[in-house]
């Protein structure tokens, strides 16, 4: 069943860039953004968390985190995040989910349930359609969800 606007938004524990933690503690009294991303170190990826780490004081200004979410793990998001800095002049501080099971992908419908359960030998093109923005309101309540294609950009 798809994720429909003001439907609660799943929650999930998960480990992450900064350490393990659940959606809903994590978003507290806070809007929050969702994104994904099908693959770290993809050329159009580093620029938008980049770009999302500079508007990082705009975000907090208004009461809003962001979560960021790839199927790839912790290590690979580490080392990744250097990259970024280097290539768009922010670095991220932000959290960036290590989703490796696919299973918070799923939970939110950016993969289907058959997609198996590993992050392992995943290309690009496989985990395109982990490409989605979900937008959540302090009452935990979806506001707005966005899913495109790889070739669409935010």
């Amino acid at each position: 069943m798809s994720l429909r606007i003001n439907d609660i938004a799943p929650d999930f524990t998960a480990q992450t860039t900064l350490g393990e933690l659940s959606f809903h503690e994590w978003l507290g009294d806070s809007w929050g953004v969702l994104f994904s991303h099908p693959k770290d170190f993809t050329p159009v990826c580093t620029t938008e968390l980049g770009t999302l780490a500079g508007l990082q004081p705009e975000f907090e200004a208004r009461n809003v985190k962001v979560i960021g979410l790839s199927v790839d793990p912790v290590e690979d998001h580490n080392s990744w995040l250097q990259d970024i800095a280097d290539v768009t002049g922010h670095m991220p501080n932000y959290p960036i989910i290590a989703d490796t099971e696919l299973s918070v992908a799923k939970l939110y419908n950016m993969l289907p349930r058959e997609a198996g359960t590993s992050h392992a030998g995943r290309t690009a093109v496989e985990n395109q359609a982990v490409r989605s923005v979900f937008i959540v309101g302090p009452d935990k309540r979806i506001k707005l969800s966005l899913t495109y294609p790889m070739a669409t950009g935010r």
